[in-house]
C-alpha cells in the first residue's frame, strides 16, 4: 500500500467539505477483489491510521493467523526474508481489482523457510497434496478455498495413525520421511525386551501379529506379554520339563540344549564320543520324548556300505572297525588284514584304504580280484609277450617292496648282457621319451642292432655288413680291439705297419656330417704318396 500522510486525509475531508466529490474520486485506485468490501471512506481507517504512516498491527488485526504466527516467531513471515518489513511492501493495494495481492509461486517456493522442512518423499509431493482444507484444523481457515496456512507439523496431520494410539503421536522416534516401512529409526533395545541371538533374526511379523481393530488390519506393538518364553512359543514337552524352557535352552538356538542342565546319562542311552557332539533333533525328529531304537548303529545310521557286510541272515555291525570316538580313522587294522586272502606287505602298507577300496563314490571292500592290474594299470601293453607276463602277474619282474626294483633274469631273452651292458640301467635301453605322445618303454619292440642305442660315427660306411658293430668292437671297450687291418682289402706290411691310422683315414665333411674315412676307394701308392 501507499504510504499517507495525516495531512493528506485533512487536505481530502477538506475538498469533500467544500466541493461535494464522491470517496471514489479521492481514492488512489481500486481495491483488490479480497479488500473491496473496505472501499468507500468511511472504511479508510480499517487500513490507515490518521496522521501516521500505514501500519502493521492494522493488517494483523484482521490476518489474526498470520499475526499468531508472527508473535510466536513461526511461519514463514517470521523468517529474516520478511521479519521488519512492512505489509504493504509485499502487498501493495489501490492497483485495481484484479491486482494479484499475493505473489506467490508455490512451483519455486523455498519450503526450508517454513517450520517444516521437506525432506525424503516429502520433497517430491505436490503442494495440494497436503495443503487442504480436510488437514486444516482451525475453523475459520477451513472454510478458504485456498490457503497455506493451518496446517500440524504432526505426522498424524496428514496421516493415518496405522497403530492406532497405541505407540503415541511421535513418528519420528521410529519413521523417516524417506518411506514408512522400514522403520528405520526403531531400535528395540531401547524398549521393555532387548532383542539378542535368535530372535535378533525373527521378522517383527513373528511376535507381532495383525489383528482386526476397528474394523481395520491392525499390527499389534503394545502392548505384548514376554514375561516367559511361552509366551510366545509352543511348549513342545507339554510341561513335562517345567516352565523354566532356559534350564535345557538358550536364547541363541532352541535346538542348542543346556546341556550343563540336561544329563542323558540317566536316559538308557548314555552319550559318548562324537555323540555329545550331535544336536538333539538329529536322533529326536519327531518328538523329544520318543523312545529310539539304538541296538545297533544303523538304527541311526544309513549303511554307507550299501550292504557289504551284511547277508544270510548276518549283521555285521559298524562297532566292529568303528567306534564313536569317529568314522575316521577305522578300527580295522593292518593285522586284521592280513588274515584275509589280500595280504599286505611292502609299499602297500603305506597305502591309504582309499587308494585301493575307494576307487569310485563307493567304498568298496568285498574285491574279488587281486591281481596287481586290477589296482595298477599295465603300462607295458603289447611290448611284454606272455613269457615274461603270465596272467598279468607284475611279480616276475616287481615286488611291492619298491615298484623301481626290478627283479629279472636277462639272459632268459634274445639279448644276453655282457662286458658293460652288465652294469647299464634298464632305462638307458628300454625307456624311450617322446615329444608328442606319452613317453613309453620298450621291451619286444626293441631291436637288437647296436644302432639302436648307440650313434653311428661311421655314418653309414659299414652298414651294409651284419653285426658290423661285432668285427670291430666288443661289449667291454669301445676301442677297436678286435679289428684286423689284414683281413680288409689293403694288408699292412713293410713301412705301413708302423704309420698312424690318421695318415690314411682322414677326417672328411660330408653332407655337414665331420667322420673319419675308413672305406677308401682307392688304393693306389699315388693316392697317398
Amino acid at each position: 500500500m501507499f504510504k499517507i500522510s495525516g495531512n493528506f486525509f485533512l487536505i481530502a475531508f477538506a475538498i469533500m467539505i467544500f466541493s461535494g466529490l464522491s470517496s471514489a474520486q479521492i481514492s488512489p485506485g481500486d481495491l483488490t477483489k479480497a479488500h473491496a468490501n473496505l472501499e468507500g471512506m468511511s472504511n479508510c481507517t480499517k487500513c490507515h491510521v490518521l496522521g501516521e504512516q500505514i501500519n502493521n498491527s492494522k493488517c494483523l488485526d484482521c490476518h489474526k493467523e498470520i499475526g499468531q504466527l508472527v508473535n510466536h516467531g513461526g511461519g514463514y513471515h517470521s523468517t529474516s526474508d520478511v521479519k521488519g518489513k512492512d505489509c504493504w511492501s509485499c502487498h501493495s493495494e489501490h492497483h485495481g481489482r484484479n491486482f494479484r495481492i499475493i505473489n506467490f509461486d508455490p512451483d519455486n517456493f523455498d519450503h526450508s523457510k517454513t517450520d517444516f522442512i521437506l525432506t525424503g518423499k516429502h520433497e517430491k509431493t505436490k503442494c495440494r497434496d497436503c495443503h487442504r482444507s480436510k488437514f486444516v484444523k482451525d475453523g475459520e481457515l477451513k472454510k478458504r478455498s485456498k490457503t497455506y496456512l493451518g496446517l500440524s507439523s504432526e505426522c498424524i496431520a496428514c496421516h493415518e495413525d496405522s497403530h492406532q494410539g497405541t505407540l503415541g503421536n511421535d513418528c519420528n522416534s521410529c519413521h523417516n520421511t524417506e518411506a514408512f516401512n522400514p522403520a528405520k529409526k526403531f531400535n528395540h533395545s531401547q524398549t521393555a525386551y532387548k532383542l539378542t541371538d535368535a530372535h535378533i533374526k525373527v521378522e517383527c511379523i513373528g511376535c507381532h501379529k495383525i489383528e482386526k481393530k476397528n474394523g481395520k488390519d491392525f499390527q499389534l506393538f503394545k502392548p505384548v506379554e514376554f514375561g516367559t518364553c511361552t509366551s510366545c512359543h509352543k511348549d513342545v514337552h507339554l510341561g513335562k520339563f517345567g516352565k523354566d524352557c532356559t534350564t535345557c535352552h538358550s536364547i541363541s538356538s532352541f535346538k542348542n540344549i543346556n546341556r550343563q542342565s540336561f544329563d542323558h546319562d540317566k536316559t538308557i542311552y548314555s552319550l559318548i564320543g562324537m555323540h555329545k557332539s550331535v544336536q538333539c533333533n538329529e536322533c529326536h525328529k519327531e518328538s523329544i520324548t520318543a523312545k529310539l531304537k539304538h541296538e545297533f548303529c544303523f538304527d541311526c545310521h544309513s549303511d554307507f556300505h550299501k550292504g557289504q557286510f551284511t547277508g544270510e541272515g548276518k549283521i555285521e555291525d559298524c562297532s566292529s572297525c568303528h567306534n564313536e570316538a569317529g568314522f575316521i580313522p577305522s578300527l580295522y587294522t593292518i593285522d586284521k588284514h592280513n588274515k584275509i586272502e589280500f595280504q599286505l606287505t611292502g609299499s602297500h602298507l603305506a597305502v591309504s584304504c582309499q587308494g585301493c577300496h575307494k576307487k569310485t563314490e563307493l567304498w568298496e571292500f568285498k574285491l574279488v580280484e587281486t591281481r596287481c592290474v586290477d589296482c595298477h594299470e599295465n603300462i607295458h601293453g603289447n611290448e611284454l609277450s606272455e613269457k615274461f607276463l603270465p596272467k598279468n602277474d607284475c611279480t616276475s619282474c616287481h615286488s611291492t617292496e619298491r615298484w623301481s626294483a626290478i627283479v629279472f633274469e636277462h639272459d632268459s631273452t634274445d639279448f644276453k648282457l655282457l662286458g658293460k651292458h652288465i652294469y647299464v640301467s634298464c632305462r638307458k635301453c628300454h625307456y624311450v621319451e617322446n615329444i608328442n605322445k606319452a613317453n613309453e618303454h620298450k621291451f619286444v619292440s626293441l631291436s637288437k642292432d647296436c644302432v639302436t642305442c648307440h650313434k653311428d660315427v661311421h655314418f653309414g660306411q659299414f652298414s651294409s655288413e651284419e653285426n658290423s658293430c661285432f668285427t670291430c668292437h666288443s661289449f667291454n671297450d669301445w676301442k677297436p680291439v678286435k679289428f684286423d687291418h689284414n683281413k680288409t682289402k689293403f694288408t699292412l706290411d713293410g713301412g705301413h705297419k708302423n704309420i698312424d691310422c690318421s695318415r690314411c683315414h682322414k677326417t672328411v665333411k660330408e653332407i655337414g656330417n665331420i667322420f673319419v674315412k675308413y672305406k677308401l676307394e682307392d688304393f693306389k701308392c699315388a693316392a697317398c704318396h
